[in-house]
């Protein structure tokens, strides 16, 4: 990672990515872009040509940095975090946990300049439709979605297949531990049943529901049997 702040990156010594930090699943070295500043006082920033609101990133001080921490030939990809950016799915979290390699470049201010994105970034990536102070806090985010996919991280595979934005496109179906009761809720029968077959229909059929509901979008998309879109169909849920 390549920051203005890097003292905001101590948050991922906690918790799954610092375990899996300690047991050596992934390296995540952060540096500071101030010491590659030419300038006097060791500034990163300037005021656009052209006029507007705000300061903009300099290119000297981030193209030396990048050049110092990644030198071509880069077996990887060049992230700039940026909310113009194409947006993180989990299909690209995927993707991207196939390289051996990520540069992330956090952004501040206004932005950074144009030339070093034209000449050192791969990829521009944002995490919504919205925007932030810094690009800091978007790639803890990438951070966070990319490692639980590497082998060993979760502990378990099945942990980062079976959940939301998997392969079927389906949202996670409700899930419930102990007590059996609280305040008068009750787990459902079904999942007390100790039949497998019936539980793993009650959740698909509760991932179909909720994904109707929440995210009728995802549904249009997800990979539906005809079986399962009469169902819907049936409970008052038209893909059309």
């Amino acid at each position: 990672m390549l920051t203005l702040f890097p003292q905001m990156f101590s948050a991922l010594d906690a918790s799954v990515i610092g375990r899996a930090r300690q047991a050596a699943l992934l390296d995540l070295q952060v540096h500071d872009i101030r010491p590659y500043s030419k300038r006097k006082h060791k500034n990163t920033d300037d005021y656009p040509f052209g006029g507007g609101a705000g300061m903009l990133m300099m290119v000297q001080p981030l193209v030396d940095a990048i050049r110092s921490v990644a030198p071509r030939p880069f077996i990887g990809k060049r992230i700039l975090l940026s909310p113009r950016g194409q947006v993180l799915t989990q299909e690209l979290a995927q993707e991207l946990s196939r390289e051996e390699r990520l540069l992330l470049v956090c952004g501040h201010y206004e932005g950074v300049d144009e030339r070093v994105i034209e000449s050192h970034i791969d990829l521009e990536i944002s995490v919504g439709d919205y925007v932030l102070t810094g690009g800091e806090l978007p790639a803890m985010v990438l951070i966070d979605c990319v490692a639980r996919l590497l082998d060993g991280v979760l502990g378990s595979e099945e942990s980062a297949a079976d959940e939301s934005f998997s392969s079927d496109g389906l949202l996670e179906y409700p899930q419930y531990t102990r007590p059996r009761v609280f305040e008068g809720q009750e787990v459902p029968e079904v999942l007390l049943s100790g039949d497998h077959a019936r539980i793993q229909a009650w959740r698909r059929q509760q991932s179909l529901l909720l994904t109707a509901q929440r995210r009728p979008d995802m549904l249009r998309q997800a990979d539906i049997s005809a079986q399962e879109r009469q169902w819907l169909k049936e409970q008052g849920i038209s893909l059309d």
